[in-house]
C-alpha cells in the first residue's frame, strides 16, 4: 500500500500501545488517530469527540478510515455500528476492546458468557485512576471503589506487551478488591488480525 492508500484507523486509546507497536514494527500497514479511553464514562463526550475525529480524518483519507471501536462502546443499541454506517467507513468486528484484544468476533461472551469477570490490560489501568479523582471529587473514599465491581468474579489480565509482572503489580495498586484469576498472554497479533480483516473488507 503506498501512503496515499493506507489506511487510517481511529482508535481508542486503550489500544493505542498494540497499535502503535504493531505499526512500528512493520506489522500493520496503517496510521492511527487516537481518542482519549476516559470519555467512555460519558456516551454523549464520546460520541462528540469520535465524529470530530472521523471528519478530520476523512478530510485527509476519504476511503480508507477504520473505526476501531466496539459494538458496545457508545452503548448497547448499536449506536456505534449506526455511526460507522453513518459515516461510510469500516468498523472492527469486536464487541469491545477486550473482545478486540481476545481476537474480535464476539470471543469476549465465549470466555466470560455470564459476564462475570472483570479484565484488564495495560491500556486499562490508568482508567481506573481516573475513576479514582472522579470518586474522590464526589466525595468517596478510594475503599469505595470495590463496592463498584462486587458482583464480579474475579481479574482476568491480559497480558498483551510481554510484561506480565507490571501488569499484575499495576493491576494489585488498585484497590478493586478482587483476586487476579488467571493471566491470558493474548500478545499483539490478535487486535493485528481484527483490524487487517477489516482492512480486506474496504471497497477499493
Amino acid at each position: 500500500m503506498n501512503q496515499k492508500t493506507k489506511p487510517c484507523l481511529v482508535a481508542c486509546s486503550v489500544l493505542k500501545k498494540e497499535i502503535k507497536k504493531l505499526i512500528e514494527n512493520d506489522e500493520l500497514d496503517a496510521e492511527a488517530v487516537f481518542v482519549n479511553k476516559l470519555l467512555h464514562e460519558d456516551y454523549t463526550k464520546l460520541e462528540k469527540n469520535l465524529r470530530h475525529a472521523i471528519e478530520q480524518t476523512l478530510q485527509h483519507n476519504n476511503e480508507n478510515v477504520i473505526l476501531v471501536y466496539g459494538d458496545f462502546c457508545l452503548g448497547m443499541q448499536d449506536q456505534m455500528k449506526k455511526l460507522a454506517k453513518e459515516y461510510n467507513i469500516t468498523k472492527i468486528n469486536a464487541l469491545n476492546c477486550v473482545d478486540c484484544l481476545l481476537g474480535g468476533e464476539g470471543k469476549y461472551l465465549e470466555v466470560d458468557s455470564n459476564q462475570e469477570l472483570l479484565f484488564i490490560s495495560q491500556g486499562m489501568i490508568s482508567v481506573f485512576g481516573y475513576l479514582k479523582r472522579l470518586m474522590k471529587k464526589e466525595g468517596l473514599k478510594e475503599e469505595d471503589m470495590s463496592k463498584i465491581f462486587k458482583n464480579a468474579k474475579g481479574i482476568i489480565a491480559l497480558d498483551s506487551l510481554g510484561n506480565c509482572s507490571r501488569l499484575i503489580e499495576d493491576i494489585s495498586k488498585q484497590n478493586t478488591g478482587l483476586e487476579i484469576l488467571r493471566t491470558i498472554n493474548v500478545g499483539c497479533e490478535n487486535v493485528r488480525q481484527v483490524i487487517r480483516e477489516s482492512i480486506k473488507t474496504i471497497k477499493k
